[in-house]
């Protein structure tokens, strides 16, 4: 299967949302006149399949411990590039960060069997600024794991790549969304 192809295919089927004025309205305030609901696909059986394999084949060569980012929109991701580690005999932990620390018991901002000095690739759905990627890394580094890139599905291409590379992470993004407003 081409996973990449059937990928393409599901965000235009089912994510892609394009109006010919800006109504929709973006976690950072902005207005657009696109939306990519992701979770359709996401929290989807074949669209976790999809995407876990597409993942995993980005990053086994990293050689990365664990897969993670910030809950909500990276943990369907982790959990289905882990699982696909795990078929292929070369498991990947997922972890989930907080958007706060927990308010009681131990009041971790990480979930997951993760460590200090664990390499990490922090996941995304989609991204815009940058902002949350930008926010789980900085969990990740500030419990002393070391990330190795953002991985997003899509990168909206609206700046996210460079804040992100002003602070040291580089951003591998499977589609740039340019690919599908041009079609």
């Amino acid at each position: 299967m081409d996973f990449k192809k059937r990928l393409e295919e599901l965000i235009i089927e089912r994510a892609l949302k394009v109006a010919d004025e800006p109504i929709f309205k973006l976690s950072s305030g902005k207005m657009s006149n696109y939306y990519l609901d992701l979770r359709t696909i996401t929290l989807d059986p074949e669209g976790g399949y999809i995407i876990g394999n597409l993942i995993y084949q980005m990053v086994k060569d990293r050689k990365p411990d664990a897969v993670g980012g910030l809950t909500l929109g990276a943990d369907p991701i982790a959990y289905a590039t882990s699982l696909i580690s795990y078929i292929n005999n070369d498991p990947i932990k997922p972890f989930v960060v907080r958007k706060e620390p927990k308010g009681h018991g131990t009041g971790k901002q990480i979930e997951g069997n993760v460590k200090p000095g664990d390499n990490v690739f922090i996941l995304e759905d989609v991204v815009t600024t940058a902002g949350s990627s930008l926010k789980a890394c900085k969990v990740a580094k500030d419990f002393g794991l070391n990330v190795l890139g953002v991985i997003a599905i899509v990168d909206r291409e609206e700046g996210g790549e460079e804040n992100l590379k002003k602070e040291g992470f580089e951003l591998i993004p499977i589609f740039k969304v340019s690919y599908f407003l041009k079609k």
